[in-house]
């Protein structure tokens, strides 16, 4: 067999197979569009082809699904050359013992930045090193936990080190998330106690355990001692953290991280993206999302500095360029969604800057936008469950602009291993869809206090040799491409990113089923605004009376009180069924978008004087809907912080006003 190039005016079809018997043999010409097919691509299926009849001569007992596409050579480049990532790293240290081992070396060196204060190695390492002390004396040791409710803050620097110096495992509580959720994760994480801040008090309460004030008058650690904590029995195979994400039971689950993984990850993002004593990393991203792992103790375990943005100057465009100018930061990571907040300010750019993006997938046009704006720029993808970042892609200048939909996700870092697999577990042919497995040095623990979800996700890993070692199976669809990376191809099941926070929708229509009024429900990501993804419920009433406007703001009202803020639906569509396939599921392609009703919806009144027309202007273009109320509310007509920035923007530039 052969496979036959041809214009697209030539051939009949985008691809044909035509076999025919000549000699008493089958002989066949694969022709191909070259508009659509590289001819690699098509000698690769040839061969796959040739193999797998091969195989089917050979044992024609064989079931289908155990036939193998993959000759030797293929297999052995997907599953050993592309995973030869084995580098040394310091295997036996914990993260602050690292970072006290920096402490030594440079104890005046500039550590932390925060507005106005600023703290050296040596004066941050003594102000954890108290705390510590304190949190020996109320039991803290090797994986107990420690939960810390804190604003962004030096003070939250200090904090995450002194859990990890007396051998516990810090638990990021968002002040920002509700009152219910963080009750959740408290009584499931069990600390042995919980560090905030005086006006966050409220927040934490019937802990039954030590509740300790940051910003204390006279803390009761300030008499400490400002050495470094001994702990014989801590291992780097102890919990450096445990942090909680979206559950599709509809309960959030604490992924618990051993220190080794992260020790390994910041050692491999340094010789990505290089970080050395003289290098700024303006950290710009809540500490309960993993990724902010990197910006704080990237620097910290290197001799440089990590400036900390406070939230509401991270969520502005105008103040997150102005920060970027003011503090001129060698390195930043932050979303997409961030990226495109700056690139849509029309942000200058920062050439001296090196730039991260994860958390999402990276569109070509918005990589190419950014490229042009900084020094460097990497596409970084991983989820929590295997230490922040798996694999690295360097977007180069030339080339972002003519990649595909998206930026491919790249190679695996250090000691990492991925693989591509179909449903019987076996590796699949370049260019074909799969199911990602990531192995490695990476891999957590698990679920904190649930062995079935943990056993169900983190599987034996029949390809890496080791003893005991296991692979994560991430639920995400990808593919290996002919030179060695991969592309990220979406979700094998209904979790979904929206603005870089990974959401299980089965959480969010599990909360809504609660509802009294609600009977069925189900809950969709929907872009059907370019750039602009938004939740979408659809729910049908329980009874007659459950219909009506009035209830779809009940459900929004309910579902605030449970969920952050960036899991609640922006609209809610009332059903009287839902849409089913033929085979009696659910048809989630069948669910109409949402129209002007399913947002929240007051009284109509026309805006008055040409201030309220201004912005009823701005709310409906930012917004996307044809006419806006004078009491109208933002968030109910399906905006979020992100579309609050771009208002703000928008108000600037139209009003000259500057909104607080």
């Amino acid at each position: 067999g052969s496979a036959g190039a041809a214009s697209e005016a030539a051939a009949k079809f985008d691809l044909s197979l035509d076999l025919s018997e000549r000699g008493g043999r089958i002989t066949g010409i694969l022709t191909y569009a070259t508009s659509l097919f590289d001819r690699g691509t098509v000698e690769r299926w040839v061969s796959y082809l040739r193999r797998v009849l091969q195989e089917m001569a050979a044992d024609d007992d064989r079931p289908l699904e155990r036939l193998s596409l993959i000759p030797a050579d293929e297999r052995s480049r997907v599953l050993e050359a592309w995973n030869r990532t084995e580098a040394a790293y310091p295997a036996e240290s914990c993260i602050h013992q690292i970072f006290q081992a920096q402490v030594e070396r440079t104890p005046d060196a500039e550590a932390v930045a925060f507005e106005g204060e600023r703290l050296t190695y040596a004066e941050l390492n003594a102000r954890a090193n108290r705390l510590a002390h304190h949190l020996r004396s109320l039991g803290v040791g090797p994986d107990a936990r420690v939960a810390v409710c804190v604003e962004r803050s030096a003070e939250l620097v200090v904090a995450l080190l002194a859990v990890m110096k007396s051998g516990g495992a810090y638990v990021p509580l968002d002040p920002g998330h509700p009152a219910e959720r963080l009750e959740y994760m408290l009584a499931d994480s069990a600390p042995v106690a919980v560090l905030t801040q005086k006006h966050l008090r409220d927040r934490i309460e019937n802990t039954g355990v030590p509740v300790l004030e940051l910003d204390a008058d006279r803390p009761e650690w300030a008499e400490q001692p400002a050495t470094d904590p001994a702990i014989a029995e801590l291992t780097p195979a102890h919990l450096a953290y445990v942090i909680y994400t979206s559950g599709s039971t509809g309960r959030p689950k604490g992924v618990a991280v051993p220190h080794r993984g992260v020790v390994n990850l910041l050692r491999s993002m340094r010789e990505t993206v290089g970080m050395e004593a003289s290098d700024r990393l303006l950290a710009v991203t809540t500490y309960a999302f993993d990724i902010s792992v990197l910006e704080i103790f990237l620097p910290l375990l290197h001799g440089a500095g990590t400036i900390m943005l406070p939230r509401e100057r991270a969520a502005d465009p105008a103040a997150l360029a102005e920060a970027i100018r003011a503090y001129a930061p060698t390195v930043m990571q932050a979303t997409p969604a961030t990226w495109r907040m700056l690139v849509s300010a029309e942000w200058e750019g920062a050439p001296e800057m090196r730039a991260l993006c994860g958390g999402e997938a990276l569109p070509a046009d918005l990589a190419s936008a950014v490229r042009s704006r900084v020094g460097g720029l990497w596409n970084v993808y991983g989820p929590t469950e295997t230490t922040i970042w798996s694999t690295t892609e360097p977007v180069r200048g030339g080339s972002a602009g003519t990649l595909g939909a998206q930026v491919p996700i790249g190679r695996p870092v250090a000691n990492t291993r991925v693989y591509v697999l179909d449903a019987a577990g076996e590796p699949v042919p370049v260019g074909v869809a799969g199911e990602l497995y990531i192995g490695g040095d990476g891999v957590v623990r698990g679920y904190l206090g649930r062995p079935e979800q943990t056993a169900e996700r983190f599987v034996a890993d029949p390809f890496g040799g080791d003893v005991g070692a296991r692979l994560y199976r991430t639920g995400d669809l990808a593919r290996w491409r002919p030179d060695g990376t991969m592309e990220f191809l979406g979700r094998t099941d209904f979790q979904v990113k929206v603005r870089g926070f990974r959401i299980e929708l089965g959480e969010i229509e599990a909360r809504l089923a609660e509802h009294v009024d609600v009977r069925e429900a189900i809950v969709l990501a929907r872009e059907d605004v370019p750039g602009d993804v938004r939740l979408v419920a659809y729910w049908t009433p329980a009874s007659p009376a459950s219909a009506g406007p009035a209830v779809s703001e009940a459900l929004r009202a309910h579902l605030s009180t449970v969920l952050p803020e960036y899991m609640v639906p922006a609209a809610y569509v009332p059903l009287e069924t839902l849409p089913l396939t033929p085979n009696g599921k659910i048809d989630r392609k069948a669910l109409p978008a949402p129209d002007g009703q399913a947002y929240a919806s007051r009284e109509y009144e026309a805006p008055l004087g040409e201030a309220e027309e201004a912005l009823a202007e701005i709310w409906s273009d930012v917004l996307k809907v044809e006419r806006v109320s004078r009491w109208a509310h933002f968030f109910e007509q399906g905006g979020h912080s992100l579309l609050a920035v771009r208002v703000i923007s928008r108000v600037r530039q139209v009003l000259g006003l500057e909104v607080a």
